[in-house]
């Protein structure tokens, strides 16, 4: 069963709580209800109807509570929000009410008496976790008697109380109120008493108001994803085969981004079309959005169809899988016997030694594996089990279907052991398919042309010097011990897991619930705590900046000029860092090059493009380029060719994009395909367009999204890629 929550705010309304104290720009009131809306807003998103809330005005104009016929004491004192769920609507409804009124009697302590009383009657004898909050300046008068009876009363219902004063002296917090009244000094000592007799929580606002930028985990309840036998061997064929009864958790799972529905304004004012009974799933109705629905059509060519094309029904589809360039039909009764069947089983295929097992190896989630629930036997076997591993430094390689009908998984089992905890960690292991082998040149040594083998003293191996000045550098940015403890010393974990928090997922949820709160006002500033982690500590930063600087020095790191966009003008390049005027040289009519080199095309022919002085030698280049391009093809055996020529295209569209002359490209592409399609270049070299087609980012026309002077729209870049008409 879901756990079950009545919270009751009491909201201090008097007049005294409109003025603004201790340099704060904005009113008592509205600081202190950053606290209530966000403590509101976060249980509306929640959407939970057994969350329910309640709320209490107190020192307001008018008098309207349960209470009020039975005496003096209940006066001016007001139920803003019955005790019960919470939506968006009532939430709107609730900010018209919070207002500063022109009333400065009321006590608070009635009000707490009030809101027991409403606890009481919502709840009755139910399991609920039951609060109440009081947020107040403590100006008002407040009666002390019965204050023995109201704790206990408190205590007995099992309500905790949490009380939160505007300016209230915190020695803990270091907050203490300069020219206190006499009043508020008293009452902070009633309340302070009330508190502490009934086990609850005191403090000053400002530090609740501190905390509500640290953001809250969601507290998720255990979700088995698997219960059953965990088996060494087959017990039904051998009697000596292991068998536990355990039960199988999540240890991590990535939590998600909350999603948006999609939704849009209604036209009409107070009228949506959920009113018609059409309302958004999960969507609750409100007058300023039209409800959505999705609607999807299937369908097929069809050339005496209006239009060519015409609907299908979803009943009449079949499932059918690519195979190359066409599709492969199988039917719902033949697929559902392609499917291997499985049956729920946990089953360990053997073990590893810890040093052999590779950390990339792991591909997801952690799952902890513990024993069945009240069953002592089955927790002394694992027990026994996980002891065996952890002795012998040895992992476990499972299978396991989690339901009937499940994919199997592998999964690598590893001993976990605490003084009162133990249990089996696991994470999923990759099948053959999954690993992907890549050949890198080692770091360690320099293989030369001539096969000689060097381990030191070449250009692209470290010295000595380099490694000593690397290893200053890493320790002297290690954050491992560089948070400080409670005396200011640095003995704590940096970016410990619980302090980290991912700053996605935190900051939409603080732009929902200001949105919700203040739909008219600009969205709130990223909280510092989701930015801590993104950059080193500035003090570890300029604590490790010698090294940094040593560093520096040994690897001769030099400053390398930005990459120029767009054609560049003469006198305008860079100059290189060999101090060699390069253009001078290269300038020169027996060094500048006219015709690109067919065995080193893509260097040529970027070189005639740098050092040309007229636009005709690039397009001079471009044409070269071309022809080299349909050679390739033409002369490919197969498709031998097809990876150079794609290449080439390539560093010539990237060029002429550069170079701002679009129309080179897009000619010459637009002429390859007619040439391709045609037959021209060798045959039928079809499948070198679709390869192409496939590419269409980095080899399809240049149009105005990638060049805004181009004379291709996007559309058109699409239709020439698309079709196979020239």
């Amino acid at each position: 069963m879901a756990d079950k929550e009545a919270t009751v705010y009491i909201v201090d309304l008097g007049s005294s709580m409109g003025d603004c104290h201790n340099g704060r720009t904005e009113s008592d009131l509205d600081w202190s209800m950053r606290y209530v809306w966000d403590k509101i807003t976060t249980t509306v998103a929640a959407s939970r109807k057994t969350w329910t809330v309640g709320v209490l005005g107190v020192r307001t104009d008018e008098t309207d509570n349960p209470l009020q016929e039975k005496g003096e004491g209940y006066e001016h004192i007001s139920v803003l929000q019955e005790l019960g769920p919470m939506n968006l609507t009532s939430l709107r409804n609730l900010q018209a009410l919070i207002k500063p009124s022109d009333t400065e009697t009321g006590d608070s302590i009635s009000a707490i008496v009030i809101a027991v009383d409403m606890i009481e009657r919502y709840t009755k004898k139910l399991k609920y976790k039951r609060k109440i909050i009081l947020v107040t300046d403590g100006e008002a008068p407040i009666d002390p008697d019965d204050i023995d009876e109201i704790s206990a009363q408190i205590k007995d219902c099992g309500i905790e109380l949490v009380v939160l004063g505007v300016d209230f002296d915190d020695a803990e917090f270091g907050f203490k109120e300069e020219d206190k009244s006499t009043r508020k000094r008293t009452n902070e000592g009633l309340l302070k008493k009330l508190v502490d007799k009934c086990d609850g929580l005191y403090g000053t606002m400002a530090e609740a108001i501190s905390e509500l930028e640290t953001p809250r985990i969601k507290p998720f309840r255990p979700y088995k994803t698997y219960e059953g036998e965990l088996t060494l061997g087959n017990p039904q064929e051998h009697k000596d085969a292991m068998s536990i009864s355990v039960e199988r958790y999540f240890k991590t799972h990535k939590a998600t981004v909350p999603p948006a529905s999609r939704v849009v304004l209604s036209t009409e004012p107070g009228h949506s079309q959920a009113a018609e009974g059409d309302a958004m799933e999960g969507v609750e109705h409100t007058g300023q959005f039209a409800a959505v629905k999705n609607a999807r059509t299937y369908k097929v060519n069809d050339p005496e169809a209006p239009g060519g094309k015409r609907d299908v029904e979803f009943e009449s589809l079949a499932k059918g899988f690519e195979y190359g360039r066409t599709a492969v039909h199988i039917s719902e009764s033949e697929y559902n016997i392609t499917k291997i069947e499985t049956t729920k089983s946990f089953t360990i295929l053997g073990f590893i030694h810890q040093e052999k097992y590779e950390p990339f190896f792991n591909m997801g989630e952690a799952c902890q594996t513990v024993p069945q629930k009240f069953n002592e036997a089955a927790a002394l076997k694992l027990s026994s089990f996980i002891h065996s591993l952890q002795e012998l430094g040895s992992y476990a390689v499972a299978r396991i279907v989690t339901k009937d009908g499940k994919d199997p998984a592998l999964i690598l089992l590893a001993p976990h052991i605490e003084p009162d905890f133990e249990c089996l960690y696991d994470v999923p292991l990759p099948f053959a398919e999954d690993v992907r082998n890549y050949q890198f040149p080692p770091l360690d040594k320099v293989i030369t042309v001539t096969g000689n083998v060097k381990y030191e003293d070449h250009r692209l191996l470290p010295s000595k010097e380099l490694s000593e000045a690397m290893d200053d550098y890493v320790d002297a940015m290690d954050i491992s011990t560089w948070a400080k403890d409670e005396e200011g010393n640095r003995t704590q974990e940096y970016a410990a897991v619980e302090d980290v928090f991912c700053p996605p997922l935190h900051r939409i949820n603080q732009v929902v619930r200001h949105r919700a709160i203040y739909p008219d006002q600009p969205l709130p500033p990223v909280a510092p705590i989701l930015l801590k982690y993104s950059n080193p500590p500035e003090d570890l930063v300029i604590k490790a900046k010698t090294k940094l600087e040593d560093l520096i020095e040994e690897a001769r790191v030099k400053k390398v000029p930005p990459k120029a966009k767009g054609r560049r003008e003469k006198g305008h390049k860079p100059e290189p860092i060999s101090g060699l005027d390069v253009d001078a040289l290269l300038s020169q009519p027996q060094n500048k090059r006219k015709k690109i080199d067919p065995g080193n095309v893509i260097p040529s022919f970027k070189q005639i493009v740098e050092y040309a002085d007229e636009e005709h030698e690039i397009e001079d280049a471009a044409k070269q380029m071309g022809a080299i391009i349909r050679s390739l093809i033409t002369d490919s055996l197969g498709d031998s060719g097809y990876d150079r020529a794609i290449e080439n295209i390539g560093v010539l569209r990237d060029t002429m994009e550069k170079m701002e002359i679009p129309a080179l490209y897009n000619s010459f592409l637009r002429d390859l395909k007619k040439r391709l399609l045609s037959g021209e270049l060798g045959g039928d070299r079809r499948e070198l367009w679709w390869q192409m087609r496939g590419a269409k980012a980095t080899l399809g026309l240049i149009d105005k999204s990638v060049f805004e002077h181009a004379d291709v729209t996007p559309e058109e870049a699409a239709e020439v890629c698309a079709t196979s008409k020239y």
